[in-house]
């Protein structure tokens, strides 16, 4: 059925009514987005309230959570580093004791190159030995090294180390000899004044510093002047550095030792017996030596030859 054909076929509306109906139902339309939009607005501001209370609260409530994280996390932290500061004790422990023990063979070798390096004119044999025991009482004093007979090491040979003369050799076994040294009492050993030349005793007393005894000349010795061995008698080469002059507290000359200087617990024996064997057996036999050999054997005359009796029958008769 048309909308003429209808009950309001002849329904006539003017045309401003038309108009203000349309502008109402914008209106209506217009006021409903707007409550709509403020409606919305005031839902995301309930809703980011909302938001900001449950935060708080899981914010309150997740704080336990966390600090029992941290004090976990703490603990754990505690004992990481409890153990590793027991490991980092005993790995310092152990590199000291490297470090002390690279120490200790730095300081050998620095002993044992001091010893390499020593040289007496004329060159005799050594044999480097170690210390291995010490007698020491109110007057004794003597080592025992760890080098014998084995070695070729005999009683009377002398003993240095770096800095100058120990001792003697006073007592042999295959691996072990006993070394007298100068401060003994019944050490004594011919020395000489670098200085002046002067002759005199060495003489042990006990002491750390022997006596300077019968010294020859006048005015031969003065405070400071280096004492030698003067290799009278043949027991030691001459020259062995021994020590210094010095004034004693009574008065005496008296030696303060080159060998104090240093631990005596590496030292050299000199293989020396007598002055013969640093003689080269070449040289007694070179120029002018040599030109004074057996004188050749001088030629005897030549004699007449015996003159032959005369035949008979000859000339004469």
């Amino acid at each position: 059925m048309a909308f003429r054909d209808g009950p309001f076929e002849n329904l006539k509306v003017p045309l401003i009514w038309t108009a203000g109906i349309t502008v109402l139902i914008v209106l209506v339309a217009s006021a409903f987005l707007l409550i709509s939009q403020r409606r919305g607005d005031s839902q995301n501001a309930i809703r980011g309230a909302g938001d900001q209370v449950s935060g708080g609260v899981g914010g309150v409530l997740a704080a336990p959570v966390r600090w029992v994280g941290a004090a976990s996390d703490y603990v754990g932290d505690y004992f990481f580093a409890v153990s590793e500061n027991r490991r980092l004790k005993e790995q310092v422990a152990e590199l000291q004791a490297v470090a002390d023990a690279n120490i200790a063979l730095q300081n050998i070798n620095t002993r044992y190159e001091a010893m390499l390096g020593i040289r007496v004119e004329p060159s005799v044999e050594m044999e480097t030995a170690r210390s291995i025991s010490e007698s020491r009482g109110p007057f004794a004093r003597s080592r025992l090294v760890d080098v014998g007979t084995s070695r070729g090491v005999r009683i009377g040979n002398p003993v240095i180390n770096e800095h100058g003369l120990v001792g003697r050799v006073v007592g042999t076994s295959p691996r072990v000899s006993r070394v007298l040294l100068v401060t003994d009492v019944s050490s004594r050993i011919p020395v000489l004044i670098d200085r002046t030349d002067a002759r005199a005793m060495l003489s042990g007393d006990g002491s750390g510093n022997p006596r300077l005894e019968y010294v020859r000349g006048t005015d031969s010795v003065e405070v400071g002047d280096r004492v030698l061995t003067s290799g009278d008698g043949g027991g030691i080469p001459r020259g062995v550095p021994i020590g210094v002059v010095a004034r004693g507290i009574d008065g005496s000359w008296r030696v303060k030792l080159f060998s104090d200087r240093g631990a005596i617990d590496f030292v050299k024996v000199m293989k020396f017996e007598d002055f013969g064997q640093l003689v080269d057996p070449e040289a007694l036999n070179a120029p002018p030596l040599a030109a004074l050999g057996p004188a050749p054997a001088t030629q005897a005359p030549a004699t007449p030859p015996p003159a032959t009796p005369a035949q008979p029958g000859g000339a004469g008769e």
